[in-house]
């Protein structure tokens, strides 16, 4: 909802059966409303709910890039430390010759590790519409 309305200081407190709360639920995840309390707001309030019907391989497939983007991220990250911390290690001649060959390679680690990313990023923009 809007950021207006972050004044709220007053709770109503309502109790459901298992079953009732499971129809909301329900109800609730096929809105586009991502917390519950702004889900019942709208109802309560007679405002609009838009309700969405996604498709479930979509979604296993989008935690799943999710996940993999995440770890081609770290991967990355860890790769670039440990590069840094070679670099500080100049006292041995073919160490220094070791890293000069493989910046490359990093270089390349890090363009694919880009390519995919955005290539999620743009799977997820597709998937939030």
């Amino acid at each position: 909802m809007k950021k207006e309305n972050s004044n709220r200081t007053r709770i109503i407190g309502l109790r459901l059966t298992p079953k009732e709360y499971e129809q909301v639920e329900k109800k609730w995840k096929a809105s586009t409303c991502r917390k519950l309390s702004d889900y019942i707001r709208r109802i309560i309030f007679g405002k609009p709910i838009v309700a969405t019907y996604r498709n479930q391989s979509l979604d296993e497939f989008m935690t799943e890039a999710i996940k993999l983007r995440n770890d081609l991220n770290g991967i990355g990250n860890n790769f670039n430390q440990a590069v840094k911390k070679l670099h500080t290690l100049s006292q041995i001649s073919e160490l220094r010759d070791w890293i000069i060959t493989y910046e490359l390679e990093k270089k390349t680690l890090l363009n694919k590790v880009d390519e995919v990313k955005n290539h999620i990023q743009k799977i997820g923009e597709k998937w939030l519409q």
